[in-house]
């Protein structure tokens, strides 16, 4: 099962992250597109997002509400819900299905996996979060056991939309690679 996260807060950002559109679609269709090519997916949701609520159920997307207190705390209570699953960031707006099937083919379903790009391959204009020597991105397998770094190699997954200037580049970018 793969669960596209789109509960957050969006405090930078200031509005629900999950509904702004880059290159005229909403980044949760974006993501929904790609997951849908992979499996099962399913929306995760909360109170924090009632109009990425209003989408899944306009769009016919399958979502579930966590309790939405924070990151750590819905992964947790997701994974107690539903067992191991891949999770994708919503705001990750040019994830591609391979990534997924790269993702799914070295998840045993006890060991989580933390997706990572190495700084090599992270575009100069991107902001990444680095820990380790590599760019954390918003894609992960949710285990039981201990965590492991899974190297990807989609370079635009160092892109998560977090700001307003975040939106402005994904816009620049899907202009480049989508024509």
């Amino acid at each position: 099962m793969i669960i596209i996260l789109a509960g957050g807060k969006s405090t930078r950002m200031g509005q629900e992250k999950p509904i702004l559109k880059v290159a005229d679609k909403q980044m949760l269709l974006r993501v929904y597109v790609e997951t849908e090519k992979v499996g099962e997916v399913l929306v995760a949701i909360s109170k924090n997002t009632p109009k990425t609520r209003e989408l899944c159920i306009r769009e016919g997307i399958s979502f579930i509400e966590t309790p939405g207190k924070g990151y750590v705390q819905d992964i947790q209570w997701l994974l107690h819900e539903l067992g191991p699953f891949v999770s994708v960031s919503a705001d990750i707006p040019f994830v591609k299905a391979s990534d997924f099937w790269l993702i799914e083919k070295a998840f045993n379903g006890r060991t989580s996996l933390t997706g990572v790009l190495p700084l090599k391959l992270v575009p100069k204009d991107l902001h990444p979060v680095v820990y380790r020597g590599y760019a954390i991105v918003g894609l992960n397998a949710v285990g039981t056991e201990e965590e492991e770094f899974l190297e990807l190699s989609n370079p635009l997954l160092a892109l998560n939309v977090n700001t307003p200037e975040d939106l402005k580049l994904a816009e620049r970018i899907a202009r480049l690679v989508e024509r």
